[in-house]
């Protein structure tokens, strides 16, 4: 086995433990899909082009809202702006890289990916074929993803609608808040987003409450930032 197919081999060892959680993530994105109607083509459709597990579940619950295309756009690009940081952080690694193998990798990249590809990349500056490891772990994220959501769609063309499953949105992101409890400050973060959302869910034009409760969220947590950095 060469060099390459070793580092690949490598990357989709190292993110496969992380995967476990993703299959769970995925059948429900593919369950809620069909229970708001959208189809089994437009809801794999949609995991193949956004292949965002959070902004896909943000664009359905917006979607069966009513909200209007600029904010559902506007939320989904908001939720993936995380990648823009991601980018950063591995641009000091892959700035060398034809503008091919960026895009191909830009697309594959996900949060599990990062962690394991960027971990591989300070601890191994001088392979050269370093960028097989980022394509290993994003490629295997991508398939798992894919094979997630196909099987919440079958799931959910079989299940009754009367179960109306779209309730488990918002239980999906209250399962991945709950390690965010352990500090205070994050408690009141959270808590002044919500509690904007949902003040604003009937007073802010064009559904656009989501976008102001996090805006809100943002300014708090910078300012909690500020005061911690001026305590030290």
């Amino acid at each position: 086995m060469n060099n390459k197919l070793k580092t690949l081999a490598k990357g989709i060892i190292d993110v496969s433990p992380l995967m476990i959680p993703v299959v769970p993530f995925g059948i429900i994105y593919g369950v809620i899909g069909m229970d708001l109607g959208i189809g089994p083509y437009m809801t794999l459709g949609l995991s193949i082009i956004i292949f965002g597990g959070a902004s896909q579940i943000v664009l359905l619950q917006l979607f069966s809202g009513g909200a209007s295309s600029l904010v559902i756009l506007s939320s989904v690009g908001a939720v993936n702006s995380r990648h823009v940081l991601y980018g950063a952080v591995l641009s000091e690694h892959l700035s060398n890289l034809k503008l091919s193998w960026k895009i191909i990798l830009s697309y594959v990249m996900t949060d599990q990916a990062f962690a394991v590809s960027n971990n591989y990349f300070k601890k191994n500056n001088k392979d050269k074929n370093y960028h097989y490891h980022l394509l290993g772990s994003g490629f295997t994220c991508w398939t798992i993803w894919q094979i997630s959501t196909i099987l919440g769609i079958v799931l959910g063309s079989v299940v009754p609608e009367e179960l109306g499953l779209s309730f488990t949105i918002s239980l999906t992101f209250l399962a991945l808040l709950i390690g965010d409890f352990r500090k205070f400050k994050n408690i009141i973060v959270m808590l002044v987003s919500g509690i904007v959302a949902t003040i604003g869910y009937n007073t802010i034009p064009f559904k656009a409450y989501i976008i102001v409760a996090a805006l809100s969220a943002l300014i708090v947590a910078l300012l909690l930032t500020l005061i911690d950095l001026k305590k030290k």
